[in-house]
């Protein structure tokens, strides 16, 4: 499995084309949502800025578009061109599988989510203290882990040409009931409820929850353990089912 997650990760790497748009991506249209926002206007009923608001809901977005559109896609061609198939011949178990997508997408998540947050600190001059700089880091990249586990069983249940718009309408979907592109306190109270219980809304409000200096809530954490285990174990059980009839 150990040597699955190094080549994944090599191949990730690699694919200079793939790296150039997932990474750069992210912190071109933070920039482009924030251009007419002013460095000191609020975001309404609150003292977060509209500018750092943007910020964590661009590097979430940019990190769930990486993880989930990139594993999707690929994952479809592989099981096209038979290398998967060949995977199924060997004693690799599903869950060993899984890891070494979502650990492929973690190379591109990361330095994705740092572009962003390093151009929301050098350019639009928001301020935090050094933990919350470190925390948002380090919860929207560990929560990006739960739409790649989702972007590995789109890949494998779907083709090539179904993964894509499969993926895209999926990560739109969760996107804007996370409050990725529009405030979620703009939300009527019912919406609020329901995109409350899904993983685009509990993944946005890790980074949001920290910029306000408090610790992210227990709910949106256990939302997105749910969801993980759920994508992930979907997953596997999709590659041991082929692996049986291999």
């Amino acid at each position: 499995m150990n040597t699955l997650v190094k080549l994944e990760i090599l191949r990730t790497l690699r694919n200079r084309k793939f790296m150039f748009f997932s990474v750069l991506y992210p912190g071109v249209l933070f920039l482009i949502v924030t251009a007419g926002a002013g460095k000191d206007k609020k975001l309404g009923g609150s003292d977060l800025t509209l500018v750092a608001y943007y910020m964590v809901a661009m590097a979430a977005f940019g990190a769930m578009t990486a993880v989930l559109m990139g594993n999707a896609e690929r994952i479809a061609r592989e099981r096209e061109k038979g290398w998967v198939r060949q995977l199924r011949l060997t004693a690799l178990p599903g869950r060993g599988y899984v890891t070494a997508k979502i650990a492929s997408a973690a190379t591109v998540s990361l330095p994705s989510i740092v572009i962003v947050l390093v151009l929301g600190a050098a350019v639009k001059g928001v301020r935090l203290d050094a933990w919350q700089w470190a925390a948002i880091l380090v919860s929207i990249w560990a929560g990006s882990m739960v739409f790649a586990a989702l972007g590995v069983a789109i890949g494998y249940v779907a083709t090539a040409d179904v993964a894509r718009p499969l993926s895209m309408l999926c990560y739109f979907v969760l996107a804007m009931l996370g409050g990725l592109w529009i405030p979620f306190t703009t939300f009527p109270g019912w919406l609020r409820t329901l995109a409350g219980y899904l993983p685009g809304r509990a993944y946005a409000a890790l980074g949001q929850t920290i910029e306000f200096g408090n610790a992210p809530h227990a709910k949106d954490i256990a939302v997105l353990v749910v969801y993980l285990v759920l994508f992930a174990g979907t997953a596997a059980w999709l590659y041991r089912k082929d692996t049986r009839k291999a």
